[in-house]
C-alpha cells in the first residue's frame, strides 16, 4: 500500500453492479486530482478474480450487489486479502449498515448521492493510512507476545543455580541470543549441587531455531536435572535424556548436543559425559587450552556409548563449557568461521584476565569479528565453572 505523492498511483477497485453508478464514482475520480487508476467489477465474483490477480490499493464497494449482499461481500473480500482496505458505498437509508460494515472492518464508508471529489479522494487516501496503521499495530503487538514468549522460553532455557551453601564452586554464565531472524535457539545449561556436595554442570544446544527447539531444549534442561536428583549418571542418563527427546521432539531430524560435568568436592579430576557437544576450554594461570574429551554421538542420531571420561581441572583454573554458536561465526570472506583453532588463539590473546571478564571478552571479541559478517548466526551460551577455596599457590 501506498499514499501518492510525486506522481505516484493508486489502484482502486470499485465494485459496483449498477454501471450508472459506477460511471458517477469514475467521474468522481477523475475530478479529484489524484492519480489513480479505476477497476470496475459488476459483481463480488468478479472483484474475488481481480484480488487473485493484481491486488489493488483499495476497495470501493456497494453494500448490494446482484450476487452478494450486505456484510457478506466486505467477509469475502477479507477472505480473498485481509490486508486490503475497503470503504463502502452505501443508499441514504442504509446508514446503519454501513456503520456495521466498519465495524466489521471496513475503513470507512461513504452515501451515494452525498460524495463530491474531495469527500473520495479523502476517504480513499485515509481508508489506505488506517488500514496501514492497523496492521503495523497487529504486527507490533504479534512481536510483543512472541518476545514475552520468548522471554519465558529463556527463563527455562537458562535457570537459577540450586546450589548449597559454600558450593566450593565459582560459577559464570552468559547467553548472549543472535536474534538474527527473531527466533529462539534452543541452547541450555544448568548446574546443580548433589547432597554429597558434587556440583553437576550441563550445556546442551537443540539444532535449529524456533519455539519447538526451544520448548524441547527445556524439557531436555528439566530433565537433566530430575534424573540427577534420581542418581543417575554418566551413559544411564544419557540414554533416559535421548529417549525423552525422541518422544518430544517436534519431528524426527531434530537432535541435540549435550556436555555434562560432575565435579566432586575433592580431588582434580572432573567427569565428563559428551553426546556430540563441542569440547571445552581450560582457562587459567595466564594460559588457555581446549579439552574434548572422548564421547558418544549427539542424541537423538542413533544410539550410543556415551562412557564417562575423567578431565583434570588443577587449581586456579576454569573449565569454560560453551556452544558452537561461540566459533561458528563468519569472520572472513565466503564462508569462512572462526572454528575451534580460531577460538582457542582469540581465548589465548585473553587468557590474562580472571573468569568473569575472561567469558565476556570473549564473546564480545567473537560478536565484533562477525559483525561485519552480518553478525554471529547462533546463539551463544557459555558456562565457566571453577573450584574456590582451594591452595592455588
Amino acid at each position: 500500500m501506498h499514499v501518492p505523492d510525486d506522481g505516484g498511483h493508486l489502484s482502486l477497485l470499485l465494485v459496483e453492479d449498477d454501471r450508472a453508478d459506477a460511471i458517477l464514482v469514475e467521474e468522481l475520480i477523475a475530478d479529484a486530482g489524484v492519480a489513480i487508476g479505476v477497476v470496475w467489477a459488476e459483481s463480488m465474483a468478479k472483484a474475488e478474480q481481480v484480488i487473485a490477480t493484481a491486488r489493488p490499493d483499495c476497495v470501493l464497494l456497494d453494500l448490494h450487489l446482484h450476487d452478494t449482499d450486505g456484510i457478506a461481500g466486505l467477509a469475502r473480500i477479507a477472505e480473498r486479502d485481509a490486508t486490503i482496505p475497503v470503504v463502502v458505498l452505501t443508499g441514504l437509508n442504509d446508514e446503519h449498515v454501513a456503520s456495521v460494515a466498519v465495524a466489521s472492518g471496513a475503513q470507512d464508508y461513504l452515501v451515494k448521492g452525498r460524495v463530491d471529489p474531495e469527500t473520495l479522494r479523502r476517504a480513499v487516501l485515509y481508508a489506505i493510512e488506517r488500514k496501514r496503521a492497523e496492521l503495523t499495530a497487529v504486527d507490533l503487538h504479534a512481536t510483543q507476545l512472541r518476545e514475552r514468549e520468548n522471554a519465558r522460553l529463556e527463563r527455562g532455557l537458562l535457570p537459577s543455580p540450586l546450589l548449597l551453601d559454600d558450593p566450593g564452586v565459582d560459577i559464570v554464565t552468559q547467553y548472549r541470543p543472535s536474534r538474527q531472524n527473531a527466533l529462539l535457539g534452543g541452547d541450555f545449561y544448568d548446574f546443580v549441587q548433589t547432597p554429597d556436595r558434587t556440583v553437576h554442570v550441563m550445556i546442551g544446544d537443540v539444532a535449529g531455531h524456533g519455539p519447538d527447539e526451544a520448548a524441547l531444549g527445556v524439557a531436555l534442561r528439566i530433565a537433566w536435572r530430575a534424573l540427577t536428583f534420581a542418581g543417575l549418571r554418566g551413559a544411564d542418563r544419557m540414554r533416559q535424556l535421548e529417549r525423552i527427546l525422541r518422544a518430544e521432539r517436534a519431528g524426527k531430524g531434530i537432535f541435540a548436543t549435550v556436555l555434562s560435568l560432575a565435579i566432586p568436592p575433592e580431588g582434580s579430576l572432573v567427569t565428563a559425559v559428551r553426546a556430540g557437544h563441542p569440547g571445552m576450554l581450560l582457562h587459567g594461570r595466564g594460559t588457555v587450552e581446549w579439552v574434548e574429551p572422548a564421547g558418544g554421538p549427539a542424541l537423538g542420531l542413533h544410539a550410543g556409548d556415551w562412557t564417562p571420561q575423567q578431565v583434570e581441572l588443577p587449581p586456579g583454573a576454569g573449565l569454560v563449557l560453551l556452544t558452537d554458536g561461540l566459533f561458528e561465526g563468519h569472520v572472513g570472506r565466503g564462508n569462512e568461521r572462526l572454528g575451534e583453532a580460531g577460538l582457542l588463539e582469540l581465548a589465548r590473546t585473553l587468557a590474562h584476565l580472571p573468569g568473569r571478564e575472561f567469558v565476556e571478552a570473549l564473546i564480545t571479541s567473537v560478536e565484533d569479528r562477525a559483525h561485519s559478517h552480518g553478525g554471529i548466526a547462533d546463539d551463544i551460551a557459555v558456562v565457566r565453572v571453577e573450584r574456590t577455596g582451594r591452595d592455588e599457590s
